[in-house]
């Protein structure tokens, strides 16, 4: 992780007390640690860390504040999501590296150093939520129209509706009307009573 220098925090070398430092992460830094078939590839979101050392023990506590760019679930465009998040992490010198939990890392004391690119990259991939889509009617409008003509049951302007109504708008009925698989006919003619 030679490119990611900016990121090593000598520990070992703090003394007693708080400690602050700011990254700013931008297009270059996602690009660098993503993977190249990741979402997450763009975006600028500033961090303040506080690392407050107590003799061999470190809470970090970050906090961090951006947007990021990612494809729309829908169209595939670039959405831009606001991420906001404050996530803590207890870091011990120990004999080699660990991760005890999700917040307990353990690093070697010979080392005494923590690099935190892949844990910033993480907290912003955290903090995004499942479904990210344009706002109603933001969609790239030739990929929401090749979508409508290849669904298995149509609904209105998918657009122009709040995506959380899309799933009342679909009944099961509806979709046992369109597609009905024979494997399941026989258990139409049982009757279950209470």
């Amino acid at each position: 992780m030679g490119k990611f220098s900016l990121y090593k925090i000598p520990l070992r070398g703090l003394s007693d007390g708080i400690h602050e430092f700011e990254y700013k992460l931008s297009n270059e830094f996602f690009k660098l640690v993503a993977d190249a078939d990741a979402d997450l590839q763009k975006g600028k979101v500033e961090v303040k860390l506080l690392v407050n050392r107590k003799s061999n023990m470190f809470e970090l506590n970050f906090a961090l504040a951006g947007e990021v760019f990612v494809p729309c679930d829908r169209c595939l465009d670039d959405v831009i999501i606001e991420v906001a998040s404050d996530n803590k992490l207890i870091v011990k010198f120990g004999k080699e590296y660990s991760e005890e939990s999700d917040e307990i890392v353990i690093i070697p004391e010979d080392d005494g150093e923590i690099n935190i690119a892949w844990f910033l990259y993480e907290f912003v991939s955290l903090s995004i939520p499942m479904k990210h889509v344009h706002p109603p009617g933001k969609c790239n409008k030739m990929m929401s129209s090749k979508l409508n003509k290849h669904k298995a049951v149509s609904v209105e302007d998918d657009d122009d509706s709040d995506d959380s109504d899309m799933d009342e708008d679909i009944a099961v009925d509806d979709v046992d009307a369109e597609v009905s698989d024979p494997r399941w006919n026989k258990l139409k003619d049982l009757n279950i009573e209470e």
